[in-house]
């Protein structure tokens, strides 16, 4: 999914301590794109830019359209990061200009890398009538940030049951289980889902920092509400913390250590250094081979917005 620039809805920020912690727990911005999708985007914001080394974190949907309505992002670009997409219900095909083609469907992983530069478009299925998805950025570490690019699909990932809560382990270690996934930090994204109302508390790694997102329902996360429109963000230091998940619902845990670079986001793009994201967009405009070519898509490619004066890291 590209970056796509929309006008915010509304901002807000709220820090309270609590348990000697601050948790910060503020509005995420809201669009609509394409045919009736809404988006919420809750990383970068101004309030918090990264939770570790995720540095982008869309929440599509949920939608329902008219077969052939669905969402069709043409070729786009991608340098210096992971691309995550953790589809809940709908389908989606990815395709890339390395050669990958691959449908996903509920409760799978699409994991692209671009490292050193890739394209790819994500299109619905004429037959598609229903979205809802995670899509999220993991920048590179330095020594990964030009590595070559690749595509990796997950069909299935591991789930535990503890407390009435359903954790599908998306990224990293938790509760004993490891994900498949492969990432280059030490991050963690669990999916958590309750049939009924449950109170339970979970353990966290004190050298994380931590962002909660609610994906279908509502929860409390150590006496926050936790809805649609919001993100509930912890700082490292805390072990383990009280969660209340409401009939129904599904909440987005997402942690990590934080990252070790400040890293610059524009459009598409990561990278450390305006010109190393002015000459990726350059090249893109130029179709240098750095991004290959998607031949079988037909439509036109998108077009790189004006490169700005200054960027503010994300750290």
């Amino acid at each position: 999914m590209t970056n796509t620039d929309f006008t915010e809805i509304s901002s807000s920020d709220d820090c309270t301590k609590y348990a000697n912690q601050f948790i910060q727990d503020f509005t995420i911005r809201s669009a609509e794109i394409g045919k009736g999708t809404v988006i919420k985007r809750a990383l970068p914001s101004r309030q918090k830019r990264m939770i570790g080394a995720w540095c982008f974190l869309d929440h599509a949907g949920p939608v329902s359209f008219p077969a052939g309505d669905g969402l069709d992002v043409g070729p786009h670009p991608h340098i210096g990061l992971q691309t995550f997409t953790w589809m809940i219900e709908g389908t989606m095909m990815h395709t890339d200009s390395i050669g990958s083609k691959q449908l996903i469907r509920p409760k799978q992983v699409n994991l692209m890398t671009a490292g050193h530069g890739i394209s790819h478009t994500e299109v619905a299925p004429d037959s598609e009538t229903k979205m809802h998805a995670a899509q999220l950025w993991i920048a590179l570490p330095d020594d990964k940030i030009n590595m070559a690019p690749q595509f990796d699909h997950y069909p299935e990932l591991p789930v535990v049951e503890q407390d009435n809560i359903e954790f599908t382990v998306l990224v990293g270690e938790y509760l004993k289980t490891r994900s498949p996934v492969k990432v280059h930090s030490e991050l963690l994204g669990v999916d958590m889902t309750a049939a009924q109302e449950t109170t339970a508390r979970i353990p966290l790694n004190p050298l994380y920092e931590y962002g909660f997102m609610a994906l279908e329902g509502t929860a409390v996360i150590n006496g926050h509400e936790l809805d649609a429109d919001n993100l509930v963000v912890l700082e490292p230091g805390l072990k383990e913390i009280e969660i209340q998940i409401h009939a129904g619902s599904r909440v987005l845990m997402l942690g990590g250590e934080p990252f070790e670079s400040p890293v610059l986001l524009w459009w598409n793009f990561v990278g450390r250094t305006q010109d190393e994201l002015r000459i990726a967009r350059e090249q893109w405009i130029k179709g240098d081979a750095r991004f290959g070519r998607i031949p079988d898509y037909q439509g036109d490619r998108l077009e790189a917005p004006a490169f700005p004066d200054k960027m503010r890291p994300s750290k």
